[in-house]
């Protein structure tokens, strides 16, 4: 393994952003514009959840990275969160099939630079299980694909601390 803490894909839609995404209540909700798309979008999210990437990220346990259809926009998602700027897995807008490529690139590209991975992602991880359940099974990554409705829930954030202590954070 390269030196360097583990890199964190992470996705929004069904993971952050999720129709049922609060806890213990409902979830919170932001408008944020989406210039790709010239649309606003209700995002739906848990403030728990928020603030533990926000830690995750600012106390160098794992690089947060936006791996999501929201990269190209994800100043606007960032400032509607109260998230700090966070790394891109691209910059371009990346819709559909083409989304699906990159996000798995991006997971490669963590992979072959020796870093450990936390791939967060409610459809491509099972999508690209076959490819990457081997660097689950030898350690090098932890996947986790939630429940798109729900999203990213206390078990997973434990998981992901867990996964990132181990790494020597």
């Amino acid at each position: 393994m390269t030196a360097g803490p583990p890199v964190w894909l992470l996705d929004v839609d069904g993971v952050v952003n999720a129709f049922r995404g609060g806890w213990y209540a409902g979830p919170r909700v932001v408008q944020v514009y989406s210039e790709a798309d010239a649309y606003d979008y209700r995002i739906r999210y848990e403030p728990r959840l928020v603030a533990a990437i926000r830690r995750v990220h600012e106390d160098g346990l794992a690089e947060v990275t936006w791996c999501s259809t929201w990269c190209s926009d994800a100043a606007a998602l960032e400032d509607g969160l109260g998230l700090p700027r966070l790394p891109r897995a691209f910059g371009e807008p990346v819709p559909g099939d083409a989304a699906c490529a990159a996000k798995l690139a991006a997971a490669r590209r963590v992979i072959a630079s020796g870093r450990r991975l936390v791939w967060t992602d409610d459809v491509e991880v099972a999508h690209h299980a076959g490819e990457s359940a081997p660097w689950e099974a030898d350690g090098r990554a932890l996947l986790i694909g939630p429940n798109a409705t729900r999203g990213l829930r206390p078990a997973h954030l434990r998981r992901i601390r867990e996964f990132l202590g181990g790494a020597g954070g």
